[in-house]
C-alpha cells in the first residue's frame, strides 16, 4: 500500500543564468504551482547564487509561495559541494512532500544526490506529473526503453523528487497581484572553502540558438552525407529562428559538433516543431525529440521507421526538399517566414 504523503506542499529548484531565471525554472514553478494547489498547499522555490535575491519577486508572480534563498559569493558558480547543503537546508524548513528540479546538467547532478541524503530515489527525466486523486502521491511518467514506452512510479519516501524534461510542462503564468514570503537560508554564509573552481566559461561559438530553447530545431542524420550538407540545414533553420541537431553518426563523422547530437546520449529536445532530415529513427534518437510538437521527416525511404512518428512526411530525397523549402523561405519576409510553423 501506498504510504500518504507526509510533507507540506511542493519545493521546486530555480535555476538561474546570466543573472535571471533559465527557461525551464519557470516550467518546473508551472507544474509546481499545479501540483501545490491539487494538494491544496503551499508552493515553496529555492534561488542560490550570487545576486539571485532581486530575483524573488519575479518567482513570487510566477506563483511561488515561499522563496527560499541562499546568496554568498562562494555561489557565483555552480558546484555541488556548496549548492547541496543550502537545499538541504530549504528542505528542513520547508519539509515538502514533492522536490522537483529541471532536467538541466545542474538537475541531473543535484536531484539524485539531494534523494539519496534523503534516503529516497529520483524519478529522473519526466514527461509528466500528476496527484493521484486517491492517495494524493505524485505519478511521475518518464520514458524508458530508449524512448519506447512511458512508465509510471510512484515513490515510497518522502519527498518525493522528480527532475522535469524541458518543453513538456506548461510554463507558470504570470500574476502581478500575487503576494509572497522571501526567507534567507543560513547555509549560504557559511560554507566552506569549495575544492573544485571553476575557472573559466566559454560560450561555444557559433550558436544564436539554445538546442534545448529553440521553437524550430533541423535535424540531420547519416543520409545527409557529409558536412557541407549541414551548411543547408543551418541556413533552413536560421530562416525559421531556430537550430540545427543531429543524430550520432554525423556528430561522430565530424559533420555536426558533438552538442549538437539529440538522442538518450545527448541533447533532450521539445520544440515546436522538429524537422527531421534524412534520418531513419532509431529509437535512440527518437527518445531526445519525442516531446516536440509537431514532426515533419524528410526521408527518401518511405519504409523508414522514422514516418511512423511524424506528423508529416515527404518521401523523397533531402537533396531536393531542402533547395526547394529554402527557396521558398528567402522570398518571404521575416515575418511570414514566423507565420509558417506556428
Amino acid at each position: 500500500m501506498v504510504p500518504p504523503a507526509d510533507g507540506r506542499g511542493v519545493l521546486v529548484y530555480c535555476e538561474v543564468e546570466g543573472g535571471r531565471l533559465a527557461p525551464l525554472a519557470l516550467e518546473v514553478l508551472g507544474v509546481g504551482r499545479r501540483l501545490a494547489s491539487a494538494l491544496g498547499q503551499e508552493l515553496g522555490a529555492v534561488l542560490i547564487g550570487e545576486g539571485v535575491a532581486p530575483l524573488a519577486s519575479e518567482v513570487i508572480v510566477h506563483g511561488a509561495d515561499k522563496v527560499y534563498v541562499g546568496e554568498a559569493g562562494l555561489l557565483c558558480e555552480y558546484v555541488l559541494e556548496l549548492y547541496l547543503p543550502v537545499v538541504e537546508e530549504a528542505i528542513e524548513q520547508a519539509q515538502p512532500a514533492i522536490l522537483l528540479f529541471g532536467h538541466t546538467l545542474v538537475g541531473r547532478e543535484l536531484a539524485p544526490w539531494t534523494a539519496f541524503r534523503r534516503g529516497v530515489v529520483a524519478s529522473m527525466d519526466c514527461v509528466a506529473l500528476e496527484i493521484d486523486p486517491h492517495t494524493k502521491r505524485l505519478l511521475m511518467t518518464r520514458p524508458v526503453y530508449g524512448g519506447n514506452a512511458q512508465a509510471v512510479q510512484v515513490s515510497m519516501g518522502d519527498p518525493q523528487v522528480a527532475t522535469v524534461r524541458a518543453k513538456t510542462m506548461a510554463p507558470a503564468v504570470k500574476d502581478h497581484g500575487r503576494y509572497g514570503q522571501v526567507v534567507e537560508l543560513k547555509a549560504g554564509g557559511r560554507l566552506p572553502a569549495p575544492r573544485v573552481k571553476v575557472l573559466e566559461r566559454k560560450a561555444e561559438p557559433g550558436t544564436r540558438v539554445k538546442l534545448e530553447e529553440a521553437r524550430v530545431v533541423v535535424a540531420g542524420g547519416r543520409g545527409i552525407g557529409s558536412a557541407s550538407g549541414f551548411k543547408q540545414l543551418e541556413e533552413l533553420a536560421g530562416l525559421l529562428g531556430g537550430a540545427v541537431g543531429a543524430t550520432r553518426p554525423p556528430c561522430d563523422a565530424k559533420w555536426a559538433k558533438e552538442s549538437q547530437q539529440i538522442g538518450i546520449t545527448g541533447r533532450i529536445v521539445g520544440p515546436e516543431l522538429y524537422i527531421a532530415v534524412a534520418l531513419s529513427g532509431a529509437s535512440q534518437h527518437l527518445a531526445g525529440c519525442s516531446a516536440a510538437k509537431v514532426i515533419v521527416a524528410i526521408n527518401k525511404d518511405p519504409e523508414a521507421n522514422i514516418f511512423h512518428v511524424v506528423d508529416y512526411g515527404i518521401a523523397d530525397d533531402w537533396k531536393a526538399v531542402v533547395p526547394a523549402l529554402l527557396s521558398c523561405l528567402r522570398a518571404r519576409t521575416d515575418k511570414e517566414t514566423e507565420g509558417i510553423w506556428r
